[in-house]
């Protein structure tokens, strides 16, 4: 055999062989891919929605497509207080919602959800999540359902709207709220409001006919989305609601993922929770500052009114920390961290 012989049979073989060792981990690492669709409590024309969709699909880059979360808006695929319940059969894999919603299942829910009155910032509220045990509640809670929270966002202070000025408990005397049902709704009937409970998109329409005469609805720039200080031109922050927003999965197909996904799904969901505080946040600076040049001052509470305020939401805390296991549990944590913050003494 000469040289040259030689030389194109070992070329030849190394080209098989070469050939062989690149198409080889196409075969062999072929990466199981994962589907879920999720629905969102929010409608589609909402920051914190556009938010979410950003999430999800930040969460298919940084996998590189071995998760795609395919999101969907309030309704889409089933009633928003049915998600739970969809999630649990299997019918969404996820959904991002407020636990509150579910409380006729367990009326703890609510108070883990929601500690109205209590907060005063997202940040207070997310460290008891993630620190003093709130997360740990809502998982216990969850696994009857098959479902599993994987962390918890917020969208920030709510506001009032209301068609006259709110600036004392006794101003609330006679006052009709739109309101959810629950702690916050007990709270305003004790001080002498009358509650009526509407679905969001009936609430425009209700303050414009007087049929309600203030509304407990979302932050002061989601409030101006639905164009409510066109009808009820005095904002009032009384630090009454901040209600957590949950990102859960069925439980098997949490299970179902291998374990360098479950961690970038949850570190994913952490960078949810800050991206969508802040995002909300900065859109109510921007919308605070438009309707100062209107003429409309946003009535920020503080001080003896506030502690006027939480006074007696402890005696709606206490009462709703009676009606389950879950709720005692989350009402003694609660006030706890709240205790350690300074908050109530």
């Amino acid at each position: 055999m000469t040289q040259a012989t030689s030389r194109r049979r070992f070329l030849k073989t190394a080209g098989v062989a070469s050939a062989g060792a690149i198409a080889a981990p196409a075969i062999v690492g072929a990466a199981e891919t994962f589907n879920w669709r999720c629905q969102s409590m929010w409608s589609a024309a909402e920051l914190t929605y556009k938010v979410f969709e950003e999430f999800c699909a930040n969460l298919t880059k940084a996998t590189n497509g071995r998760l795609v979360i395919e999101p969907f808006a309030a309704g889409s695929v089933t009633g928003v207080f049915e998600t739970l319940d969809a999630v649990s059969a299997g019918l969404l894999q996820a959904h991002s919602s407020w636990p509150g919603y579910f409380s006729g299942k367990d009326a703890g829910l609510a108070v883990l959800s929601d500690f109205v009155f209590g907060y005063d910032n997202p940040f207070q509220a997310d460290a008891w999540y993630h620190y003093r045990g709130g997360l740990d509640l809502l998982r216990d809670a969850y696994k009857q359902y098959n479902v599993y929270p994987i962390g918890v966002s917020w969208w920030g202070v709510e506001s009032l709207v209301s068609k006259k000025e709110l600036n004392t408990l006794a101003d609330f005397k006679g006052v009709s709220i739109r309101s959810p049902q629950g702690m916050t709704a007990e709270i305003f009937t004790k001080l002498g409001a009358n509650i009526v409970v509407l679905p969001g998109g009936e609430v425009f329409s209700a303050l414009d006919k007087g049929v309600v005469d203030a509304a407990d609805w979302g932050t002061v720039s989601m409030n101006e989305r639905m164009g409510f200080s066109s009808v009820a031109p005095h904002p009032t922050k009384i630090f009454h609601s901040m209600p957590a927003q949950e990102f859960s999965v069925n439980m098997d197909a949490w299970n179902a993922l291998p374990d360098d996904l479950k961690a970038l799904v949850a570190t994913a969901t952490r960078e949810w929770t800050i991206e969508q505080v802040q995002r909300v946040a900065v859109d109510d600076i921007r919308v605070t500052k438009e309707l100062a040049a209107k003429g409309i001052t946003v009535n920020v509470w503080s001080g003896d009114r506030m502690k006027a305020l939480r006074d007696l939401a402890q005696v709606t805390w206490a009462e709703w920390s009676q009606k389950t296991p879950l709720a005692k549990a989350a009402y003694d944590s609660h006030l706890g961290w709240l205790k350690e913050l300074g908050q109530v003494a």
